[in-house]
């Protein structure tokens, strides 16, 4: 039972982080935003998204299809015995990719490109845990 939270928690951490790395670390030094840009401000963002180059929006996409596949794995290495940890990272992860997707204006290439990339994380994802669950 400790294990499985435990793993659920470390799983989203890295999740996080995951995203966090390929969106800001390396989209934004690959493909810097214009000047001024403040990622952090939804506003901005909204007011702005025509400006946004667009390999840092291909690098939101991976971020979020990695972030599902590595959160799912740690999630899944750790827990050992359940998958349950593993489908509560991809959960919230689905939902804050939705969230972020849907409450911002997107081309339609970008919603097509997150909608496979969270479906196909979760199906790597998934993949890559059940190879440490019940081992």
């Amino acid at each position: 039972m400790l294990r499985n939270i435990l793993a659920t928690i470390v799983g989203f951490l890295v999740a996080g982080l995951t995203v966090h790395l390929f969106e800001n670390v390396i989209g934004h030094n690959l493909f810097p935003l214009p000047e001024g840009a403040d990622p952090t401000d939804m506003e901005w963002i909204k007011n702005n998204m025509a400006s946004i180059p667009v390999g840092a929006k291909i690098f939101v996409v991976l971020g979020h299809f990695m972030g599902i596949v590595v959160g799912m794995f740690v999630a899944g290495l750790i827990s050992k015995t359940s998958m349950i940890p593993a489908y509560i990272v991809a959960g919230i992860m689905i939902l804050a990719t939705a969230f972020v997707t849907f409450g911002l204006p997107k081309e339609t290439w970008f919603v097509a490109a997150e909608i496979v990339g969270v479906i196909a994380g979760f199906y790597f994802g998934k993949t890559a845990a059940q190879r440490h669950v019940f081992n």
